[in-house]
């Protein structure tokens, strides 16, 4: 089973499992799974081959869908778990909703839509492959190293969450997140399957990876989704805007709870 941390106490009200996107891990909501628990409880896990959770050949959104299942029959709710999935997670959990609809309450996708993108992240992993952890001694050292390829300072301090120094190793298993780039990028055709339940698109305004000519599919897929976004706000929309990430996640969560 998939690294699986535990946040608050168990409620009357339905629980959260959130899933993060490529390169992240569970410890990356950490802050916005804290928050949640206050009157919840709340789930978060390692994918496959991020974290400390095991290490796999594939990274098809068919096998992270089933083990986002095995999860939530072991933690979720009997009558289904509110879902939130962000980027690469977000994908995860639509499969999951799409296979094991039973499992899921409601669905939370943080801005990504159930289409294949043409970009690739190959460069991220081949700076993180580049880098000779036997000279890192701090932080700062990988830092400077990876910025001499990766110029975006709060990309390298994402990647650099999942760098154990001491143990001069990666959390993350770099050559099968490359191997399986076309995968995850990518998204499944000829699926056939609709979840009926609510599900809720969130965005940021700024970003590229969701654009109103996804909603024809998306809505082929999921009939009852309904759309927002928050403004000057871009791919990390929950790291960039927390607050205003959390307020319109409360918001939602509300709607059966109140």
């Amino acid at each position: 089973m998939l690294n699986t941390v535990i946040t608050g106490q168990a409620t009357e009200k339905t629980p959260l499992l959130i899933v993060h996107g490529l390169f992240g891990s569970a410890r990356n909501w950490g802050v916005i799974a804290k928050r949640m628990s206050q009157d919840r409880q709340v789930i978060s896990v390692d994918m496959r081959n991020h974290g400390t959770s095991f290490r796999a050949n594939s990274m098809s959104y068919a096998n992270l869908a089933d083990d986002l299942a095995e999860v939530l029959r072991a933690h979720g709710a009997s009558d289904g778990t509110h879902v939130l999935g962000h980027s690469m997670g977000g994908k995860a959990t639509m499969m999951l909703a799409l296979t094991h609809p039973e499992l899921v309450k409601s669905l939370i996708v943080a801005d990504i839509s159930p289409v294949t993108y043409e970009h690739t992240n190959k460069p991220l992993i081949d700076a993180m492959q580049a880098l000779d952890l036997s000279k890192v001694e701090k932080r700062s050292d990988a830092d400077a190293m990876l910025a001499v390829d990766i110029f975006d300072a709060g990309v390298r301090a994402f990647l650099l969450q999942s760098l154990v120094v001491k143990d001069k190793n990666w959390l993350l298993n770099l050559q099968v997140l490359e191997d399986e780039m076309p995968k995850i990028v990518g998204w499944p055709d000829g699926i056939t399957s609709v979840f009926d339940k609510d599900t809720f698109f969130l965005s940021g305004a700024e970003s590229s990876y969701v654009s109103r000519d996804h909603r024809a599919v998306t809505k082929s897929l999921f009939p009852k989704a309904k759309f927002a976004s928050l403004p000057d706000t871009g791919h990390w929309l929950h790291a960039e805007k927390p607050r205003e990430f959390e307020a319109a996640l409360t918001a939602w969560l509300s709607r059966y709870d109140d």
